[in-house]
């Protein structure tokens, strides 16, 4: 396996046809966002394929980065990051290494104001402090 190659994994590999209620997030905002996706019929896959993004000199990888949730359909990977900004600035720096070793990969970031909005725009509301 090339050091560049993603690594697919079964320990959090969900069929798309998995309701929100039958996978266990890491976070409530992303069982929120799946629920989303569910209403809208968008088929999805939580966590699918972790990104290695450093190795040590034998290869291994030391870093990664894990996507919250690919879009079965549409081919594209989202992440949310709706956390305090200490950890929205952690995952920007994984988000910018991701693009400079895969830029192939087609990836959408979503913030905690972007998801805001598109609770409200569907009628829903969450405190801030259940976003992760």
């Amino acid at each position: 396996m090339s050091p560049k190659e993603p690594v697919l994994s079964a320990r959090s590999r969900h069929p798309s046809s998995a309701p929100a209620g039958q996978v266990r997030f890491a976070h409530p905002s992303e069982r929120l966002f799946a629920a989303l996706l569910d209403l809208c019929e968008e088929p999805w896959e939580y966590e699918p394929v972790e990104f290695p993004l450093r190795w040590d000199e034998q290869g291994t990888p030391m870093a990664a980065f894990r996507p919250d949730f690919y879009l079965v359909g549409r081919g594209i990977f989202i992440e949310l990051t709706t956390a305090d900004q200490r950890l929205v600035t952690r995952k920007n720096g994984k988000m910018r290494r991701m693009r400079e070793l895969y830029p192939e990969v087609p990836i959408v970031i979503v913030y905690q104001r972007d998801f805001m909005a598109l609770l409200a725009s569907h009628g829903l509301s969450v405190p801030v402090s259940s976003a992760a």
